[in-house]
């Protein structure tokens, strides 16, 4: 636990940093990062993984870590720099999606062995309900997120970050956790399965959103001092 604890910290300070950058270059490189965020979170969410006693998508920090993008862009640049990432993520996975179909459905080369073909297929091929409820979970909650981080920002006369970067983050989480879950495996699962998994993989985004906390300060800090 605490070697994933570790990753969770180098990954959302390695965010954190590069999009910090920004102060220098400008939104374009957080709103890159985000993309390059949600791309890699759909590719390695076919790995299942164990987070103490609960079983979550290898994508659950990569993905997770999307949140506090939004929430950086949403605090130093506006909410419509926030929604041009949202899209910017979603249309990135559509063209992922498509060069992946492309990649699977192409004659492999003579040399390529059966076994590496299978596992190249089976690792990124992309079941069609999973990938409908991922974008559609992506759309709705990554939406919400900038939303709620505005609505808070306005109703606290834009003091107290952490509130509405938690506030924004951990009910967006939920609706991205319901959705997606709900759309992908309702039907193939029993009910009961499927309220476990939305509740193992909350709770470790909750984990993930509250340590995320000290590093959005450190983002706006890093970038404040650029400009």
């Amino acid at each position: 636990m605490i070697e994933i604890i570790g990753w969770i910290i180098l990954t959302l300070a390695t965010v954190s940093i590069i999009s910090a950058i920004s102060g220098k270059y400008g939104a374009s490189i957080p709103i890159g990062v985000f993309a390059s965020l949600t791309v890699t979170a759909n590719i390695i969410a076919f790995k299942i993984v164990s987070f103490g006693n609960f079983v979550v998508p290898a994508a659950v920090i990569t993905y997770a870590s999307t949140f506090l993008v939004t929430d950086f862009l949403s605090e130093v640049y506006g909410r419509d720099t926030a929604v041009k990432a949202v899209w910017a993520g979603f249309l990135s996975n559509i063209i992922m999606v498509l060069s992946v179909i492309i990649a699977v459905r192409w004659n492999p080369a003579p040399f390529m062995s059966p076994e590496m073909v299978e596992s190249f297929n089976t690792v990124l091929g992309f079941a069609p309900r999973v990938v409908i409820a991922s974008m559609i979970a992506f759309l709705i909650s990554q939406h919400h997120d900038v939303w709620a981080f505005h609505f808070w920002k306005n109703r606290t006369g834009g003091r107290y970050l952490w509130l509405r970067n938690n506030l924004s983050t951990l009910i967006s989480q939920l609706i991205d956790t319901l959705i997606f879950i709900t759309i992908a495996f309702a039907g193939k699962f029993p009910a009961e399965a499927i309220i476990a998994m939305i509740t193992g993989q909350y709770i470790v985004k909750v984990i993930i959103a509250l340590l995320d906390t000290p590093f959005m300060y450190l983002c706006v800090r890093i970038y404040r001092s650029l400009i």
